[in-house]
């Protein structure tokens, strides 16, 4: 059967062709591509004539279509003399070499073999025969002195189709057997796929198969069961982990500027935005003052969309071994684009890449840095990046430069009208017994009261007002009342008070910098002037602008 990868498979075979010396690919399905070249090189659509495929591992030596051609050549050295010495047309592949090269690279070089390696890169080349190494492992180790003579490439995982087939497979192959019920018709199919895009066709395999085992059933429900293996097969990775957000936007109070702006863009991903000739959305970066939703818009939009959500630490990425971090942030950019149509979200971004420059690292948070800004430049799949800053002065400004995220969103302190909104999610979902309640406090009357209560109040702080009020009801075991609330309001002291000049810097930054998350109309002039009214003198910033929030308002 022919691959999917046509585009892979040309440029693999292109590279045979023009007769590079040593092709190396990044993959963790070693066996599929394997499958692969073979197909390949024997297809008379890629080569004129056939070649032999060899295989070479340090358990069984060489082999040749399954069967052992040289089993004592079991270490590196031995195999690529051998290599040289063939006289034949050929392709080798070289399936533990990378094991020495790793090794290599973590400071223990091998000088026997980086020079048998630069000889035979030579040779190979002035041979009569078409002689083609390939080398195969999980990711990229080569030494420093092998970079110019070594040619690198990745196998992607597989595609819908591919996933698709090998379903198919185990249903054909299950179709008789009277304990199990497969209730799925072809669309079902595609959606069981769709819900195991960036696994291994063994991954994806093992998650279906598990799914069935669970009750005996295959059926559309157990999308579910394959999302669950997914996420943790990611988890394992150390570096993203997989959230399953069970809030939307209407958990979100206020902040109506940057939540239009997210449903004018839903689907823009999709065939029909092709026909308007529309880019999909890159990403957004979303700075403010701390617990007033910058982390809860990035778990809703995914929620929103009806996307996954991978979160990424950055700081996760850098690793004690040399090249582990480099390494480390291609698996993020790799499993990301894997699962794409996807949201990446990159909570406080500014903790991984303050320092960028310094020469403390070797360089290597530098690199890094530069591997993500080009990813987020170029990438094709439709990964958005929601990144989330609490220090804006501790980005680089490369970051913010427009091609990388479509806009930069302020988030303030919550105008009253948010503050009403914010009052009322959390109102409405921690307050739904009535047998604990002395009165109904989403009444305006009650709202009205606490929004002015709670001037300078942020998001997280509103929250909390309403959980200590409980827990004052809750300690007598009675029921809520409204001095409840205003205990729990007298007892807060606000960040308005606490962060006072660190808020009052914020703003100033994305007055000319930034988009304000709160739309026209919730952003009242009256509700700006007493920010600062009730901070003692010794803690209030410079008057200088005081009274203004910060971000451009713009109505999406």
């Amino acid at each position: 059967m022919k691959s999917q990868y046509l585009q892979f498979e040309q440029s693999l075979a292109n590279h045979i062709k023009a007769r590079f010396p040593i092709i190396y690919i990044t993959t963790w399905e070693e066996e599929r591509l394997i499958e692969l070249i073979e197909q390949m090189v024997n297809d008379g659509d890629y080569f004129k004539f056939k070649k032999e495929v060899f295989q070479w591992s340090v358990t069984k030596g060489l082999e040749k279509n399954g069967e052992e051609e040289k089993p004592e050549l079991k270490n590196s050295i031995s195999v690529l003399e051998h290599i040289e010495a063939y006289k034949d047309d050929a392709v080798f592949i070289l399936k533990d070499l990378y094991f020495d090269l790793k090794r290599c690279c973590e400071n223990h070089p091998n000088q026997t073999l980086i020079r048998k390696i630069k000889d035979l890169v030579y040779n190979l080349k002035l041979s009569e025969y078409s002689k083609t190494i390939v080398i195969v492992g999980h990711d990229v180790f080569v030494p420093d002195d092998l970079s110019k003579q070594i040619c690198l490439m990745d196998f992607e995982l597989p595609n819908n189709e591919e996933i698709q087939k090998v379903y198919k497979d185990i249903i054909d192959a299950n179709k008789d057997n009277e304990k199990l019920r497969l209730r799925v018709n072809d669309e079902d199919l595609k959606k069981l796929s769709d819900a195991a895009s960036g696994l291994t066709l063994h991954e994806a395999e093992n998650a279906l198969a598990l799914a069935i085992t669970r009750d005996g059933t295959l059926s559309l429900s157990d999308i579910e069961a394959i999302k669950e293996e997914k996420k943790q097969l990611i988890k394992r990775t150390g570096i993203l982990e997989f959230l399953s957000p069970k809030i939307d936007m209407k958990s979100v109070g206020g902040l109506n500027n940057i939540k239009n702006w997210i449903y004018k863009r839903s689907n823009s991903w999709g065939s029909i935005a092709k026909e308007y000739n529309l880019p999909s959305p890159k990403g957004v970066l979303i700075t403010g003052v701390p617990g007033c939703g910058k982390s809860l818009i990035a778990k809703s939009l995914s929620s929103e969309w009806n996307l996954p959500l991978l979160r990424f630490d950055v700081g996760s990425v850098f690793g004690g071994i040399v090249g582990s971090s480099e390494a480390n942030m291609r698996k993020v950019i790799q499993t990301a684009e894997a699962i794409a149509p996807c949201v990446l979200w990159i909570d406080e971004i500014e903790k991984g890449f303050t320092g960028i420059g310094s020469s403390g690292d070797s360089g290597t948070s530098t690199r890094i840095f530069g591997t993500f800004l080009s990813w987020m430049q170029e990438k094709e799949k439709f990964v958005f990046v929601v990144a989330t800053a609490n220090k804006i002065d501790l980005l680089p400004p490369e970051l913010m430069r427009k091609g990388r995220f479509d806009e930069i969103f302020f988030v303030d302190l919550p105008t009253p009208i948010e503050r009403a909104a914010i009052f009322n999610v959390h109102l409405r979902k921690k307050l739904k017994n009535d047998k604990i309640l002395e009165v109904d406090f989403t009444e305006q009357k009650y709202l009205d009261v606490l929004v002015e209560k709670t001037e300078g109040f942020t998001g997280a702080e509103i929250e909390q007002v309403v959980i200590s009020a409980l827990f004052e009801a809750f300690d007598q075991r009675r029921k809520l009342t409204f001095e409840d609330f205003e205990k729990s309001i007298e007892n807060t002291v606000p960040l308005r008070i606490t962060q006072a000049e660190n808020i009052q810097a914020i703003r100033e930054w994305a007055n000319v910098r930034a988009v304000s998350a709160t739309s026209m109309k919730d952003n009242q002039d009256e509700n700006d002037i007493a920010f600062i009214s009730d901070i003692p003198e010794d803690a209030k910033p410079s008057p200088n602008n005081s009274s203004k929030r910060g971000g451009r308002t713009i109505d999406f």
